[in-house]
């Protein structure tokens, strides 16, 4: 293989893992962590801009202290800031506002 081609496929293999680094950044997985004594039975995020919860992430799962979940916050509109909302079990409420979904990659539910 000739010189050129050689620096040419080094330069377009180069320029692909560059363009994957891109995507792993704007990434917008959030471990959540229990490391509460209760169990969390819904969990919202909603971009700081919205007046509104939204719907449950955990659906009909639960997170028993002790344990976690990977949950992609990315809603499609490209926003990196949102609140974050944990009802308990035993009808605590826990909100945190402002969280960089592109900058956290865990959050931990504490009490």
């Amino acid at each position: 293989m000739s010189l050129f081609r050689s620096a040419l496929l080094s330069a377009l293999i180069f320029g692909a893992s560059s363009l994957t680094g891109v995507a792993t950044a704007a990434d917008r997985n959030v471990e959540v962590y229990n490391k509460t004594k209760t169990t969390l039975v819904a969990f919202y995020a909603s971009r700081v801009s919205t007046n509104d919860w939204e719907e449950d992430i955990l659906g009909d799962d639960i997170l028993e202290p002790g344990q976690s979940v990977t949950i992609d916050v990315d809603d499609g509109t490209g926003s990196c800031v949102y609140d974050f909302k944990g009802e308990f079990e035993d009808g605590e409420d826990v909100i945190s506002r402002k969280v960089n979904v592109c900058e956290v990659a865990e959050f931990s539910f504490t009490l």
